[in-house]
């Protein structure tokens, strides 16, 4: 990869499908004051240069932006096509309005194929007025720019779907995986921050469990290790954190890191 700006990725949201707490739950994660354990669908702000992008627009798409207050977005990345990473899209009329063009979106095909039913509205040949105003670009697994920063799409596997993850720089982001191909983890290696889902410690179909995950960022020894996209049955974040191992961390709503 080649040096690229300084990059400050903020973690818009760092919970599984359901949120942190989940509707109805009683368990200790979810009746947690801990401010870690409130966790929103996850999603990535990353920033380089005065150039703004965002890994997935999840359910709490809305939410992120004001939170974090967010008045610039040139871009939006997409991992997969599962409504916890989709459903907020519609929200970019807001950055349509404010920056008088349309969004540039870039995911694979099978996703944009998704895209397009979920949100037939916004791909229609006669709009309804005032619909969000996109621009797709295909993906594959080759490298791509956006501005003046290298994206290398890593291929990573959800169960039996295809799924991407993406190095930026020293920076790489995995959430939904299961297995991630010998070849493609080579793409990972040299990243001094590796950011990786780890579900729960219970063994799941399609995610990575915590000793999975940490298992991956010891094999790979980046500077810092993230876990994301976690589910309240993990467990309270700071019973978890004293477990993990120096250098590998629970991600939480609203941090940042610099790379």
């Amino acid at each position: 990869m080649k040096q690229v700006p300084q990059i400050k990725a903020t973690f818009l949201g760092t919970g599984t499908s359901q949120g942190v707490p989940v509707i109805g739950c009683r368990c200790r994660t979810c009746l947690s004051n801990d401010p870690r354990d409130k966790r929103l669908r996850s999603s990535l702000l990353v920033e380089w240069n005065g150039h703004h992008l965002v890994i997935d627009t999840g359910p709490d798409f809305r939410q992120q932006m004001l939170r974090e207050n967010v008045r610039k977005l040139d871009a939006i990345l997409f991992t997969h096509s599962h409504k916890d990473h989709i459903a907020g899209l519609d929200d970019v009329r807001a950055f349509n309005f404010i920056h008088q063009q349309p969004m540039d979106l870039y995911a694979e095909e099978r996703v944009i194929s998704q895209l397009r039913k979920e949100f037939a509205y916004i791909f229609a040949e006669k709009k309804y007025p005032g619909v969000p105003d996109v621009v797709i670009h295909p993906i594959s697994t080759e490298p791509f720019r956006i501005g003046p920063l290298e994206v290398m799409p890593i291929r990573a596997v959800h169960y039996r779907l295809p799924v991407l993850g993406f190095r930026m720089g020293d920076l790489t982001y995995i959430t939904d995986a299961n297995y991630i191909p010998p070849e493609e983890m080579k793409k990972i290696e040299g990243s001094r921050v590796l950011i990786l889902t780890a579900l729960r410690k219970r063994r799941h179909v399609s995610h990575f469990t915590l000793e999975e995950a940490v298992e991956i960022i010891r094999k790979i020894g980046p500077e810092q290790g993230w876990l994301t996209h976690i589910s309240h049955q993990m467990g309270p974040a700071e019973e978890i954190e004293r477990e993990l191992p120096e250098g590998v961390h629970l991600a939480y709503d609203g941090l940042k890191i610099t790379v």
